[in-house]
C-alpha cells in the first residue's frame, strides 16, 4: 500500500477492503486505510469522503445506507445527504501550547493562539489576509515533532466563519489541498470563540475547499462533496 501510495503521489491515498464478517447483526463495513506517499496516516477526512463516494457511485453500498469505516481511528460513518455527504468524526480539540522551537519563524507569523492537537498543532493568526499570504518554510517547518500544522483565522466575508490552511512537510505534504482531519480540531475550536455549533469552513489552499462542520460532544460531523473524475486499473507486473 505505501508503495502504491508513493507512485500515485497524492496527498493521501486510500485503501479499502471488506471486513470480516461477525456474529454481530451490525453491518460489517470496510476496513480503511490511508497512506501519504511517505507515512501510513491515523485519520483523514478527504479520502474517506471519496471512499464513501465510490461504494455508493460503483453500487457496493445503496444510497441509503451509511458507509461504515474500521480504521486506525475508530469506527467512522459517512451518509448521504442531498449533494453532500456528512461524515462522522473524532473531535480533536486543541489544548493551549508553548509553539514549539521553529514553528513561527517556518511560517513567518505572530500567532494569537497555539494549541496542540493529538495529531497537529494549531496556531491562529490575526487575520484572513495573513493565512492566505502565509509562504512557509518547509524546511524548517520538517524539522517539527507532529503530524502537521494548521493555521487557522477568523474569515472576513460572512459566507465562512474561519479559514484554515494545513502544511504536513514531516509527512510528505508540503501543503494538503482540504483536510477534514484537521477540521475535527478546528471544529470544537471555532465553536467554543463563536458560540454556535454548526459552521462553514473555506480551506484556502490553492486549489480550494469548503466544509461544513458541526461540533457535537465528542464528535464532530464534516459535510463535503465528491465527483468522480477519473477511472482505472492498476496493474501488478506478476511476481510482485
Amino acid at each position: 500500500m505505501q508503495d502504491v501510495a508513493r507512485e500515485m503521489n497524492l496527498s493521501e491515498t486510500a485503501f479499502l477492503t471488506p471486513a470480516q464478517s461477525s456474529a454481530s447483526s451490525e453491518p460489517s463495513g470496510y476496513s480503511l486505510r490511508w497512506f501519504t506517499p511517505a507515512v501510513e496516516v491515523d485519520l483523514c477526512g478527504h479520502a474517506t469522503l471519496a471512499s464513501a463516494h465510490v461504494l455508493w457511485e460503483d453500487g457496493h453500498l445503496p444510497p441509503h445506507e451509511p458507509a461504515r469505516f474500521h480504521t486506525r481511528s475508530g469506527l467512522l460513518a459517512a451518509s448521504k445527504r442531498g449533494e453532500w455527504i456528512e461524515m462522522d468524526f473524532p473531535s480533536t480539540p486543541p489544548q493551549p501550547a508553548q509553539a514549539p522551537a521553529g514553528l513561527l519563524d517556518a511560517l513567518g507569523v505572530a500567532a494569537e493562539f497555539v494549541g496542540q492537537t493529538k495529531f497537529d498543532f494549531l496556531v491562529r493568526v490575526a487575520s484572513e489576509g495573513e493565512l492566505r499570504a502565509l509562504k512557509p518554510d518547509f524546511a524548517l517547518l520538517r524539522r517539527i515533532s507532529a503530524r502537521g500544522i494548521i493555521v487557522t483565522a477568523r474569515s472576513e466575508s460572512p459566507e465562512f466563519d474561519f479559514l484554515s490552511r494545513f502544511f504536513a512537510p514531516a509527512a510528505g505534504i508540503d501543503e494538503d489541498p482540504v483536510t477534514g482531519s484537521s477540521h475535527c480540531a478546528l471544529g470544537p475550536y471555532w465553536s467554543k470563540e463563536l458560540g454556535k455549533t454548526q459552521l462553514t469552513a473555506y480551506q484556502a489552499s490553492p486549489r480550494g475547499g469548503v466544509v461544513r462542520v458541526r461540533a457535537n460532544g465528542s464528535r464532530v460531523i464534516l459535510g463535503g462533496q465528491a465527483v468522480t473524475v477519473l477511472r482505472g486499473d492498476l496493474i501488478s507486473p506478476s511476481g510482485l
